[in-house]
């Protein structure tokens, strides 16, 4: 099924020098640009993007108070002071200087970029992805820098959060219908 998903190349792909590079790895796939623009995002688009929402702050506060007690470590938080602690550190990292946002097309894209962009975690993240071959972050160094772990890229996680964020950061008319050259390779019907 063709769907769109939204990455975001984090201010540190930028100041890295690394964009020509991840644009280069999604256009070897058979999934296409249909937008890209660079953003220098104010709060109000952070906080649309990391959206206030209980159910999520909860998760990911949850997550990182099992992961610090696997560590050893006490936090003094709630699961929810937790997740609005991180939903804090995410704003205030992607509106340290300029994204890259890109608008990806393509047969499975959420699931395929997912895959390029490797797992979250840096030090986890499988060689050959994005995160594994470039991201020299770790979640040990961002906590006691009292940080978000700096891992390159966002990309939607399912197909509903690519809708809802692509809204944020793109209009109508900044996303392009156009045909690449391979596409009638790569989706051709069948001969009968």
């Amino acid at each position: 099924m063709i769907e769109q998903t939204l990455i975001i190349l984090k201010p540190d792909t930028v100041q890295r020098g690394l964009i020509g590079e991840v644009i280069q790895r999604i256009e070897k796939t058979t999934l296409k640009i249909v937008a890209m623009k660079m953003v220098y995002a104010n709060k109000a688009q952070a906080g649309e993007h990391y959206a206030d929402d209980q159910e999520w702050l909860m998760s990911v506060g949850e997550k990182t108070l099992k992961s610090a007690e696997k560590k050893g470590i006490k936090l003094s938080r709630t699961a929810l002071e937790q997740g609005q602690w991180v939903r804090q550190m995410l704003m205030d990292y992607i509106t340290m200087s300029p994204s890259v946002c890109l608008v990806i097309e393509g047969h499975g894209a959420v699931a395929k970029i997912r895959m390029l962009c490797g797992g979250t975690s840096p030090q986890e993240a499988t060689p050959g992805t994005i995160r594994g071959d470039f991201a020299i972050d770790s979640y040990m160094l961002a906590d006691s820098s009292d940080r978000p772990v700096q891992n390159l890229i966002h990309a939607s996680g399912t197909v509903e959060e690519a809708k809802r964020e692509i809204k944020i950061w793109f209009t109508d008319k900044e996303i392009h219908v156009f045909k690449r050259v391979d596409e009638d390779l790569v989706y051709r019907k069948g001969s009968s």
